[in-house]
C-alpha cells in the first residue's frame, strides 16, 4: 500500500488521508447515480410499465418504461457541457456538491411519485420530468468524480486511483438489487407493486448525505489548483474541444460504447430474459445479478492497476473482446434448475466488463489536457451514454422480439464492442509528465512568493 500512495514529484503536500478522501468522494458519488439508474432499471423490468405506463400487452408497457429509462441518458450531455464548462472554470469540488443534490433529491421524489391510476397521464409526465433532471445531474457527476480522485493521485497510477468511480456503478448496483432482492423475499407481488418499490428510491437520501459530508470537506484538485493559480483556464471550453480536439473526443466516445452495452445486457435485459422467457423467479435473477456485482468491487480496481502496468489501451481491448465472446456464452449457463450456473456466468460477465470499465476512466479523461478535462471527459462520457447505455435496453426488448431471443442483442452487443476497439485504436496513450508540469508551475509560483 505504501507504493501506491508514494506521492510523485511535486504532490508532496497530498497526505494519504487526502488521497482516501478524494477516492471515498469519487465512489459515493458515482455508487448513488449508479444505485438510482439500477434501481430505475430493474424497477422497469418488474413494476413501472404497469404503474406508469399501463398497457394491455406487457411488452408495450416494457418498451414504454424502458425509453424513459433512456431519458436520463438522453439529457446526460445537457449536463456535461454545462456541468463539464462550470468544472474547468470554477473547480471539480462545487460542481459535484451541485450534481449530487440534483441526482439524490431527483431519486427521492420518484419514490413518492403517484402512478398513472391516481393522476393519469400527469404520472408519467412527472417521472419522465424526472429521469431528465437526473440525467442532467449525471452528465456533470461522472467526469468531476473521475478528476477528485485521479488528480490527487500520482498520474502514474492514474488508472488505479480513477477507478474510484468505476467501482460506484457496482456498489450502486449492489446496493440496488439487495434492497429490491430484500424487498422481494419479504413482500408479497401485491405488496411489492404497491407501495415496496418506492422504498428502494427513498434510501437515496443515504448516499446523498454521506457524499456531501465527504465532499464538503474535501479541498479542490492539485491540478485544479495549478490552473486557477496560473490563470490557464479555457474561457471557451466546450467550443474548444470541438474545434481542437475532436479525435480525442471521437476515440472516447466510442470507448464508452462497450462497456455499456455490455453491461445494460448483464443487469437489465437478463432480468427480462430470466423472468419472462426462462420462467424464473424475479429473486433469483436479481440474487444472481448481486453476486456479479460483488464480485466487481475487487476486479475493476483490480483492472485498473493493472492498467497502470500494461498498457491501457491494450488491457482495455481484451476486455472488448471477451466481453462480446461471453454475450454469446452466458446464455448456455442460465439453466432454471442450478442457480450455481447462473451466478457464475454473472460473474464471468462482470469480470469481462471489468476489465473495459477498470481502465475507462483513466483512458477517457487522459486523451483531453488538464485545462479542458472536465468538459471534454464530461462531454464523451454523456454522449457515448446516449449512443450506448440510452439506447440498449430498448434496442434489446425490440430486437429480441416478444419471443425475447438473445441472438440479435448478443450480435448488437458484438458491435458496440467492435466500435469501441476502434475508439481504442485512434486514442493515445497515458502522458503523465502533462499533470506533472502544472503541479510543477504552481510549486514554482509558490516557492517564489
Amino acid at each position: 500500500m505504501s507504493n501506491i500512495t508514494k506521492p510523485a514529484p511535486g504532490l508532496e503536500s497530498v497526505t494519504k488521508k487526502d488521497l482516501y478522501k478524494a477516492f471515498a468522494a469519487s465512489l459515493s458519488g458515482t455508487s448513488l447515480e449508479w444505485y438510482d439508474f439500477a434501481v430505475y432499471s430493474a424497477a422497469s423490468a418488474l413494476v413501472l410499465g404497469q404503474l406508469f405506463f399501463p398497457a394491455e400487452d406487457p411488452y408495450t408497457a416494457t418498451i414504454a418504461a424502458f425509453s424513459t429509462y433512456a431519458v436520463g441518458y438522453i439529457s446526460r450531455p445537457i449536463g456535461g457541457v454545462f456541468f463539464g464548462r462550470l468544472g474547468d472554470k470554477v473547480g471539480r469540488k462545487k460542481v459535484l456538491v451541485y450534481t449530487l443534490l440534483l441526482i439524490g433529491i431527483a431519486t427521492f421524489i420518484i419514490g413518492v411519485l403517484p402512478t398513472y391510476q391516481d393522476v393519469g397521464i400527469i404520472a408519467p409526465i412527472l417521472l419522465v420530468s424526472l429521469r431528465f433532471a437526473q440525467g442532467i445531474g449525471v452528465g456533470g457527476e461522472w467526469g468531476g468524480a473521475v478528476l477528485l480522485s485521479s488528480e490527487f493521485g500520482d498520474p502514474h497510477k492514474r488508472g488505479f486511483w480513477a477507478s474510484a468511480a468505476q467501482v460506484g456503478p457496482p456498489v450502486g448496483n449492489l446496493m440496488a438489487n439487495g434492497m429490491l432482492a430484500l424487498l422481494t423475499f419479504t413482500l408479497s407481488a401485491e405488496q411489492f407493486l404497491s407501495w415496496g418499490w418506492r422504498i428502494a428510491f427513498l434510501v437515496s437520501l443515504i448516499l446523498v448525505a454521506f457524499g456531501l459530508w465527504i465532499r464538503l470537506k474535501l479541498e479542490d484538485t492539485p491540478i485544479f489548483q495549478a490552473l486557477q493559480e496560473s490563470g490557464d483556464r479555457s474561457e471557451k471550453p466546450v467550443t474548444e474541444i470541438f474545434t481542437t480536439q475532436r479525435r480525442q473526443l471521437l476515440s472516447a466516445i466510442l470507448s464508452r460504447l462497450g462497456p455499456d452495452v455490455f453491461y445494460a445486457l448483464y443487469t437489465v435485459f437478463i432480468l427480462t430474459y430470466g423472468v419472462q422467457r426462462l420462467g424464473l423467479d424475479r429473486s433469483t435473477v436479481l440474487s444472481a445479478v448481486l453476486i456479479g456485482s460483488a464480485t466487481q468491487i475487487f476486479t475493476i480496481p483490480l483492472a485498473g492497476w493493472l492498467s497502470d502496468i500494461v498498457n491501457r489501451r491494450v488491457l482495455y481491448a481484451a476486455g472488448a473482446v471477451a466481453a462480446a465472446a461471453w454475450s454469446y456464452i452466458m446464455f448456455t449457463f442460465l439453466d432454471p434448475s442450478n442457480f450455481g450456473t447462473i451466478a457464475f456466468s454473472m460473474v464471468v460477465a462482470g469480470t469481462c466488463h471489468s476489465f473495459m470499465f477498470g481502465p475507462q476512466a483513466a483512458f477517457v479523461i487522459e486523451q483531453f489536457e488538464p485545462r479542458l478535462r472536465y468538459t471534454g471527459s464530461s462531454l464523451a462520457y454523456t454522449i457515448g451514454g446516449v449512443f450506448g447505455g440510452a439506447i440498449a435496453p430498448l434496442m434489446f426488448t425490440v430486437v429480441a422480439g416478444p419471443e425475447i431471443n438473445f441472438l440479435p442483442v448478443s450480435i448488437y452487443v458484438t458491435v458496440a464492442c467492435l466500435l469501441t476497439l476502434v475508439g481504442l485504436f485512434i486514442g493515445r496513450n497515458s502522458v503523465p509528465q502533462e499533470d506533472l508540469d502544472y503541479i510543477d508551475k504552481l510549486h514554482g509560483a509558490r516557492v517564489h512568493l
